[in-house]
This record gives structure tokens, C-alpha cells and sequence, in this order.
């Protein structure tokens, strides 16, 4: 009998059995991420959450939030840690939902491959769910899928969707801001995860730099500091709303500090951010100078060393600075709320950088 040489799903480069290997290498750490509401594991078709737990609000409100990295994912891939990038998919997904005041419940997760190394996937899912710790959420559940052909054999991206929920009278918004309210900035860790097609461009591709190139401003390797995970503010968010009144919150990602905020901001009011109240970090002088890309289009990309807002009620401005600072973050005031007048945007940046 001659041997079968028919197509088949292996040939067309998609392996079943990898996948299946690479399931059971992420199930220790989603286990890590449980909450009491998760009913099973992963492997099903579909997560459980018990919405039983949800009785206790009046009026809960869901929120939901879709999210991926960008091109980071190329900085993790050339550097072959697959370990970090998971903090980033939960911080951009999680941080945009505790904006409205919603605490975050659960997450599922997208992994694109070229081709299952289980290993790897395992990795992603690893930091995917050591993130979710992070923001108090579980990881119900996602999907690996293996695109020969279409992406290189190391080649990989990944996507996130995730759910909160906020008491309705507890919705924070522009409907809460009023006019002399504080603007705090907290620290972002970084680039985070925006912004990378022109980091990529201007110290890359232009400048020539290695991701292994020693940066004496940044104290460490370029790739090093391209890599380090997006902050993920989320239960600091919420132990904020706790402890004194927070009328909005804004999540500094793409579009850059000014065009977040403004998000927030009601028709009539206007938000005055003042640029010496802070430091950026060295990565961002060297993407501007390298690049001699201008301030102006720096902000509209980088979060410039802020990754969240709190605008809070100026008498709650010394108790919001001390929760912060008793929680690690780095956090200052950088602005307040003022009359809209003729400005025609909602937020803007005046002043210098400090020095």
C-alpha cells in the first residue's frame, strides 16, 4: 500500500499538538489569576463568571474594553522575552476601563502566531496573567491561533477584551468635573505601549542603535528600556475612589496627554497642565532628539512620563497625594480645571519641562 500523500492540516503548517501542549503549560498560571466568581477552566468554549456577585449593586453599570500592544510586540520578539509583553495587553485593556470608576472583573485573550512554539505562548499567557493579578481581574479564558503563511514563524500579536463593573451613581466622568478641581498626574514606567512605530523609526531604523546598544542616559540597553512593561494602575485607581472623591480619571495612551485628557473634560471647562511640574524620563529626549522630532508631536505621540490622570476636588488633593504615595505611585499635581473660554480643545500643556 502506498503511503498517503493527501493534504493535510499539518502540512499546511498548522500543529494541533503544539497547541495543545501550549494549553497545558499556561493552566498553572491562569489558576493564579482566579477569582471566587471564575466557574472552571480554561478549555472550554467559553469562560464562566458567576453574575450572582453582582446582586450587591443597586445598579451595576458593565464596562467593557478591547485592546492589543502595537509594534512593542516586535521589540519583545527580536529580543526573545515573551514574558513582559502580557503586562502591557492587561494595562491598556484594565486601565481604560477603572477610568470610569469600574472595577475590573474579568479578561479573555487573542494570541496570533505564525507558528506554536508552546514554550513561548506560555510565556505571553504568563505575563498576560501575572498583569491580571496586578488589576485584581481573572483570566476566563482566549485563543491561540496559528496563521502559517500569513505571519513569519516568530512572528506573533495579541489583543485582549476585558469587563468591569461600577455602581451607576458611582460613575466617574465629565458630568463629575467642576471648575478649580485638581489635576494629578501619576508616573507612567515608561513608554508603555504607544508610540512605538516612531521609536522603532527614529532609534532604529534611522539612528541604527541595536536593541543591545548601552544608553548611558538610560543607565541600561536600548531593548531593555523598550521592554519594560506599561504600569497598571487599575487598584490604585480604585483604592483612590475609596479613600477620598475622585470626579474623573484619564488613561494617557495613544494620542498623547493633552488628547486623553480633553476625553474627560466637559464642553465648558478646560484643563491647564503645567509642563515643569514634572521631569519626562531619558527615553523621551532621546526619541526627540535623536529623531529631532518636536515637542508638539512628541506629546501628540508619548505619554511623556505621565500614564494617568485623577481629577479630583481641590480640598481632596492632600488626601488623593498621600493614598497614592502610601501605594508606591509616584504621583504630583500638574494642573487644574479652569473656564473653557475660547479654547477650542479640552485640555492643553503650557510652560517648560523641569530640568
Amino acid at each position: 500500500m502506498s503511503e498517503t500523500t493527501g493534504a493535510s492540516y499539518a502540512a499546511a503548517g498548522v500543529d494541533i499538538e503544539a497547541g495543545d501542549r501550549a494549553v497545558e503549560l499556561m493552566k498553572e498560571w491562569v489558576k493564579k489569576t482566579r477569582r471566587p466568581e471564575v466557574l472552571g477552566g480554561i478549555g472550554g468554549f467559553a469562560g464562566l463568571f458567576d453574575a450572582s456577585a453582582l446582586k450587591r449593586y443597586e445598579r451595576p453599570l458593565l464596562a467593557s474594553a478591547t485592546d492589543g500592544v502595537g509594534t512593542k510586540v516586535d521589540i519583545a520578539r527580536r529580543l526573545g522575552v515573551y514574558d513582559t509583553i502580557g503586562h502591557d495587553l492587561v494595562a491598556m485593556v484594565m486601565d481604560d476601563i477603572v477610568v470610569c470608576g469600574a472595577e475590573p472583573l474579568f479578561m479573555t485573550d487573542y494570541i496570533c502566531v505564525g507558528k506554536v512554539h508552546p514554550e513561548r505562548v506560555a510565556a505571553i499567557v504568563k505575563g498576560i496573567a501575572e498583569g491580571c493579578v496586578l488589576a485584581g481581574c481573572a483570566l476566563v479564558g482566549g485563543e491561540t491561533a496559528e496563521h502559517p503563511g500569513l505571519l513569519g514563524e516568530d512572528d506573533f500579536d495579541v489583543a485582549g477584551a476585558g469587563t468591569g463593573v461600577v455602581e451607576a451613581d458611582r460613575l466617574l466622568g465629565p458630568d463629575r468635573i467642576r471648575k478649580g478641581d485638581a489635576v494629578i498626574a501619576m508616573a507612567s514606567s515608561g513608554l508603555h505601549s504607544n508610540g512605538y512605530s516612531l521609536v522603532r523609526h527614529v532609534l532604529l531604523d534611522r539612528a541604527g542603535l541595536t536593541l543591545e546598544t548601552e544608553v548611558a542616559e538610560l543607565g541600561r540597553t536600548l531593548g531593555e528600556e523598550l521592554l519594560e512593561p506599561t504600569k497598571i494602575y487599575s487598584l490604585d485607581c480604585l483604592a483612590l475612589t475609596r479613600t477620598t472623591e475622585v470626579h474623573a480619571y484619564s488613561h494617557v495612551t495613544g494620542g498623547g496627554l493633552a488628547a486623553n485628557l480633553a476625553r474627560v473634560v466637559p464642553d465648558a471647562l478646560h484643563a491647564v497642565v503645567d509642563r515643569s511640574t514634572w521631569t519626562p524620563g531619558a527615553v523621551f529626549d532621546l526619541v526627540g532628539q535623536t529623531g529631532d522630532v518636536e515637542r508638539l508631536e512628541l506629546e501628540k505621540t508619548l505619554n511623556m512620563g505621565v500614564g494617568m490622570i485623577a481629577i479630583v476636588p481641590e480640598e481632596s488633593t492632600e488626601a488623593a497625594l498621600t493614598t497614592l504615595a502610601d501605594r508606591g505611585v509616584d504621583a504630583w499635581v500638574a494642573g487644574e480645571i479652569t473656564d473653557r473660554g475660547n479654547k477650542a480643545t479640552g485640555a492643553e500643556l503650557v510652560g517648560d519641562y523641569a530640568v
